[in-house]
């Protein structure tokens, strides 16, 4: 949590730092002058025609003669195709349950008739990693009146050029031994009743604060850190890292990740014969004066199906789409058109392609290890079965060019803080609800009693500032005296600061039972909700740190959020079976001659 200026509290530092080269750099390694990784928009290397070539031979054999085959490590985006299973005989609501509900239905039919050698053996090929790489203090949500949660999950695309097949597609084999980025990024959320879904995606280069986190074999660990690119915290402390960002920045807490790379797209784009994408105009994503490197997509106006090189290529598209939010409109689009692509081809009920699609899937998909069997992955599908196409909303977070540094993002604090809350609160992005959602369970009783007011220390923060607005001058002295005047009569404000959009109760995670009990004691004096109640492991005693949420006022009100108000600036909004193609700036606008 970043240390934000408020007069005579305390200061905040920044530190921009990012790496460019990743998911929408060139694709043959720009800037090489020579080697495999180098070519031109319109080619590239022979070791990467050669891997094209040879990934598509293979899913030609399995189409052809229903053999699982060999995709090697690149199925990473079959993984998410699974929701669709369920639905295949509802061609006009074909669009995406998105990654993860690919993967989940190809385990899940993978398995049903395989026997048990044949699991074990996709058991073995799935590799996972922990939840969290960090402490965010964010807890689950609490259940509603039939006892059920939402359901959350951080989907990963990796830029790692470790594995030689990522270098061939990729480029830049010169960074091999670099950190890996995570250049793409979404939050899936599933209500709680299992009704609607929402996916929101962050561009990559948005500075935020990064929290502490620990390497993946736990030999190093990284301080948290301000103002850095969300991309880098793959390279911080794996995918758990990343997870634990999001928690932090969102107060969202998220039960699972998976992550794919460069191949695994690749390869799944070849299973399935091709993906339809779709252009307004003609597209070359070529280098420019002003605008070096590029994908090297080159596409004529209209409906194509892209497959090998040309479907990362799509997918890496930056400069002519015009910016990340834009670049992950189009991912979004070609997900939801592999999906009906598997739907037309029956797929689902193809045993030969199936057990391609699930070996595909297994050995290229990395996920948290609480999903690392093809059981718990079964299990999974089934909390999103009853979830309609038509009840899905994409959007990216609101973002905005940051001051500091034309090339990077910052949130549009106010609109993301509200979209944030609509996910905290399981308020559905759309309003085609045909039913409110059921009440929150009452809370659970806490293990211990709190102990008096007068008896515990309760230290103030004033959090309201932000990069959108300065803090409320002497806003920690207000609510200490409130505090004092309720019988909290050692309460105390800081006098340092902290940026942080939601009002938040801390408590020693080593204190668990009585220190919980304090702390809902203390909220629940100021009107703040049980889930302002956190575990922080750093925290040395209970620490009220007031939020952007709550700038005046005595007593906090929850700010109230409604289906289908959904933040519009800075954003870009795909609602149920939306199509729509995309816009290609102008100087990458392509006449289908030259």
């Amino acid at each position: 949590m970043g240390q934000n200026s408020v007069r005579g509290e305390g200061t905040r530092g920044r530190v921009p730092r990012a790496r460019e080269l990743g998911w929408d750099d060139d694709l043959y390694g720009a800037g090489e002058a020579t080697g495999a990784g180098a070519g031109s928009a319109g080619g590239g290397s022979e070791e990467t025609a050669s891997a094209g070539t040879a990934a598509s031979t293979r899913a030609e054999r399995r189409r052809g003669g229903g053999g699982a085959g060999d995709a090697g490590a690149d199925g990473r985006a079959s993984h998410r195709r699974g929701g669709s299973r369920r639905r295949a005989k509802k061609p006009g609501k074909r669009k995406a349950l998105r990654w993860v509900a690919i993967t989940l239905a190809v385990l899940i039919l993978g398995t049903a008739g395989a026997g048990y050698l044949y699991y074990e053996h996709l058991n073995g090929n799935i590799r996972s990693g922990d939840r969290a790489g960090g402490s965010s203090g964010v807890k689950k949500a609490a259940p509603n009146a039939l006892g059920d949660t939402p359901l959350n999950i951080l989907l990963i695309g990796s830029d790692s050029r470790a594995d030689a097949k990522n270098v061939a597609l990729g480029g830049g084999k010169n960074l091999r031994d670099n950190k890996p980025l995570a250049d793409v990024q979404m939050l899936f959320h599933v209500s709680a009743d299992r009704k609607n879904a929402s996916v929101v995606s962050i561009p990559r280069d948005t500075v935020v604060p990064i929290p502490e986190c620990k390497s993946e074999d736990g030999s190093e660990t990284f301080p948290a850190t301000t103002n850095q690119p969300i991309n880098e915290t793959l390279g911080r402390g794996g995918p758990g890292c990343t997870l634990t960002t999001w928690e932090s920045l969102t107060g969202v807490y998220v039960d699972h990740w998976i992550m794919v790379d460069f191949a695994g797209v690749v390869a799944m784009a070849d299973e399935v014969g091709g993906v339809p994408v779709c252009v307004k105009t003609g597209v070359s994503d070529h280098p420019t004066r002003l605008q070096p490197g590029g994908s090297g997509l080159k596409l004529p106006k209209g409906t194509h199906e892209v497959k090998g090189k040309q479907a990362l290529q799509w997918l890496r598209t930056r400069h002519a789409f015009g910016s990340d939010q834009n670049r992950a409109k189009a991912q979004r689009m070609y997900m939801n058109g592999m999906i009906e692509k598997l739907q037309n081809q029956n797929a689902w009920t193809d045993t030969g392609r199936l057990m391609g699609l699930a070996e595909t899937a297994t050995k290229s998909l990395q996920v948290s290890q609480d999903l690392d069997t093809v059981k718990k992955l079964f299990d999974l599908s089934m909390q999103l079965k009853n979830v309609k196409l038509d009840r899905l909303t994409t959007a990216n977070i609101p973002t905005a060019q940051w001051s500091q540094d034309k090339n990077k993002n910052v949130l549009v604090e106010q609109s993301a803080e509200k979209m944030f809350r609509m996910l905290r609160d399981d308020v559905a992005f759309d309003k085609n609800g045909d039913q409110a959602p059921a009440k929150p369970a009452a809370p659970a009783k806490p293990k211990a009693t709190a102990e008096a007011p007068g008896t515990l220390a309760v230290t103030v923060v004033n959090g309201t500032g932000s990069d959108a607005e300065p803090a409320v001058e002497g806003r920690a002295r207000a609510i200490t005296e409130i505090l004092q005047g309720k019988g909290f009569t050692q309460a105390e404000s800081s006098k340092e600061g902290a940026s942080r959009k939601d009002t938040v109760v801390t408590y020693p995670k080593a204190d668990a039972d009585q220190g919980k009990a304090n702390a809902q004691s203390v909220a629940k004096s100021l009107g703040l909700p049980d889930s302002a109640v956190r575990t922080d492991a750093k925290a040395e005693g209970i620490t009220l740190v007031i939020g952007s949420d709550w700038r005046e006022g005595t007593v906090y009100k929850k700010p109230a959020a409604e289906a289908g108000d959904v933040p519009e600036d800075g954003t870009e909004i795909l609602r149920g079976n939306d199509k729509d193609c995309m816009y290609i700036f102008p100087p990458y606008q392509w006449d289908g001659k030259s």
